[in-house]
């Protein structure tokens, strides 16, 4: 992943905002990299043009080797299926639903057979020890619980990139230490890891720790 002198300008009427500016980035296959920064630093904008949600106003994008900033949303969309998994601090859950129906949720459009998605569904259930509750609605779940449930629905394309937006943000601080043992074993598997967070203890687990300042990376 390859950011070249990005930038991202938001603009209401006569209004623009500057949310990044001559962002230089690269993140290699397999590091596990944690983004800080203050409130509205330009920290979930960055998150965003990295996994394909939302398209830089200049500079390039290279992901696998290939320059995506003029993709089609189409294109972009087949993009976050297949190699992107999202992790938001509310879980962004179907409240009404199952564990397994929300975890199959990114299967839906895939070519798999039915039967096939529901093993990979029990499989990334058990991975992350929900298998036994994959048939209880989400809202009888704990924080910890429902966080898990995201996790599994982000892994269960086999994503090799995790997007996580202050993972930890909602849930205590037992509960969020548990939470990131298990992005550390998926690190550990050979997923590349990008977290945002304020939590200093959190990006000491990662790698490298990226500063971001008005939107600009701090060297």
């Amino acid at each position: 992943m390859r950011l070249e002198n990005v930038g991202k300008t938001y603009r209401e009427g006569s209004i623009a905002f500057e949310a990044l500016s001559n962002v230089d980035l690269v993140i290699k296959e397999g590091e596990s990299v944690a983004i800080m920064g203050a409130s509205g630093s330009g920290k979930s904008t960055l998150l965003n043009i990295l996994g394909a949600m939302d398209k830089a106003s200049e500079g390039k994008y290279y992901l696998q080797g290939e320059e995506i900033s003029s993709y089609s949303e189409k294109q972009m969309a087949h993009i976050r299926n297949e190699i992107f998994g999202f992790v938001m601090q509310d879980f962004a859950l179907i409240e009404r639903e199952t564990v397994e129906k929300n975890v199959i949720l990114p299967l839906l459009y895939s070519k798999r057979f039915h039967h096939q998605k529901k093993a990979r569904v029990e499989q990334i259930l058990k991975e992350v020890g929900l298998f036994e509750k994959r048939h209880q609605p989400v809202t009888k779940l704990s924080g910890g619980q429902r966080q898990r449930v995201a996790i599994a629905r982000a892994m269960v394309n086999d994503a090799s990139v995790l997007l996580c937006d202050e993972p930890t943000g909602a849930l205590d601080r037992a509960t969020g230490d548990e939470i990131i043992r298990l992005f550390m074993e998926l690190h550990e598997q050979g997923k590349t890891l990008i977290i945002v967070t304020h939590d200093e203890t959190v990006a000491r687990h990662c790698e490298r720790v990226i500063r971001i300042t008005d939107g600009r990376i701090e060297q």
